[in-house]
């Protein structure tokens, strides 16, 4: 899996494209939902900026011989995902992108529920707050 700078909008964009993925593709309506987030102001990268870390993130899932769900993703790597992202404001911003891709079907899928989990384990301080 590849890495990107300590508090990037990279590393920030591919948590928000993770959570797109987590159960098993990427849905209209999760790509909907994230079209109705400002992102350059949100996590720092316009659309195609993000289109560009998803197919990272797809193409590194695949070299590593897994699945499209976070479940191909042990929990030490997602921590180390996660902890690319140390900046409470930005980990907030990140949560709840995360949060409006995951609920955009009105279903949470396993992988989804385990990834905000995580999420939200390994960063306590911002466990409770999906509000803007």
């Amino acid at each position: 899996m590849r890495s990107y700078p300590h508090n990037s909008p990279e590393a920030a964009a591919r948590l928000v494209a993770l959570a797109m993925l987590a159960d098993g593709h990427a849905s209209r309506v999760e790509l909907a939902a994230l079209e109705g987030l400002p992102l350059p102001e949100h996590i720092g990268v316009s659309l195609p900026q993000f289109g560009a870390v998803v197919q990272a993130l797809c193409e590194d899932l695949l070299n590593g011989g897994g699945t499209w769900s976070v479940s191909c993703i042990d929990d030490t790597m997602i921590d180390a995902l996660l902890d690319e992202v140390s900046d409470t404001t930005l980990q907030h911003k990140v949560l709840l992108a995360c949060a409006a891709v995951t609920e955009a079907d009105a279903h949470m899928a396993d992988g989804e529920m385990h990834l905000m989990a995580r999420t939200r384990k390994r960063w306590p301080g911002i466990a409770g707050q999906l509000t803007s």
